[in-house]
């Protein structure tokens, strides 16, 4: 399965989000793919090289696009968790994204499609004009995460209409506090996927810090747990052409 997971405003904790994910997820095994454009975080947060990364992902995508030329740029965290480290320059993270286009979607697409095998692309701040929209254009699933506050809502709004065309599942998943998910709804006329919870503990373990609780303990770990399998739930119903399993398979039977 491919995933991405994006913002439109602001930092709302993408990068910890999508980390905590694949951490929990509960089919086979899940990585990581930094494609924020205006720089990674993973190489500072857990004191890893930029190389193998982002950058020779896309130096080796010119050349071919099997499904296992993910494999032979990814780094391990420290509970084994794979990740492909994007460059901390944005000058950097938007040429490495640029040089991959839609090549770098058919090595996403075969990586992904593999068997138990998913891949989360962490691409910030989402725009028509980003250069990491291509690799999650027509992704099976597109999280859009946003803080339930009026300045992050008002900018969702305006780009509701095109990230409906981006991916075949999109979803708003709200983080944190503010507005409720019956607010939200109300005020932007779409329907809120999952919400998950502003931890400070969970969130500390995920961003490189020794002490705080593990994805399998923390609140954060567990939200996205719930979230991972209502995304995987979704797919298939998609798949099979369920339409009402679909419907159930979203909280509250709801999707963008």
């Amino acid at each position: 399965m491919l995933i991405g997971l994006c913002s439109v405003k602001g930092s709302p904790g993408v990068t910890t989000a999508a980390l905590a994910m694949a951490a929990r997820w509960p089919v086979g095994e899940a990585s990581v793919l930094e494609a924020d454009p205006s720089g990674g975080d993973l190489s500072a947060r857990f004191c890893l090289p930029t190389s193998p990364g982002l950058v020779s992902l896309a130096a080796a995508a010119r050349r071919q696009t099997a499904a296992d030329v993910v494999a032979d740029h990814v780094q391990r965290l420290t509970r084994g968790l794979p990740v492909v480290v994007g460059p901390v320059s944005a000058e950097q993270a938007r040429a490495a994204l640029s040089a991959l286009g839609s090549r770098g979607r058919e090595v996403l697409q075969a990586a992904a499609g593999a068997p138990d095998s998913t891949v989360l692309v962490d691409a910030g701040r989402l725009e028509p004009s980003s250069p990491a929209l291509p690799l999650v254009r027509g992704a099976d699933a597109l999280m859009v995460m946003a803080r339930p506050l009026a300045d992050e809502l008002s900018h969702l709004a305006s780009l509701l209409k095109p990230m409906a065309t981006w991916a075949r599942t999109p979803g708003l998943v709200l983080i944190g506090e503010g507005y409720s998910n019956r607010d939200t709804e109300r005020e932007l006329g779409v329907p809120v996927m999952a919400r998950l919870p502003h931890d400070r503990s969970g969130a500390s373990m995920l961003s490189g810090h020794p002490r705080g609780r593990t994805p399998d303990r923390s609140a954060l770990g567990h939200a996205c747990a719930r979230l991972a399998r209502t995304v995987i739930d979704h797919i298939q119903a998609h798949r099979t052409g369920d339409a009402e399993a679909a419907v159930r398979a979203t909280t509250n039977g709801q999707v963008l």
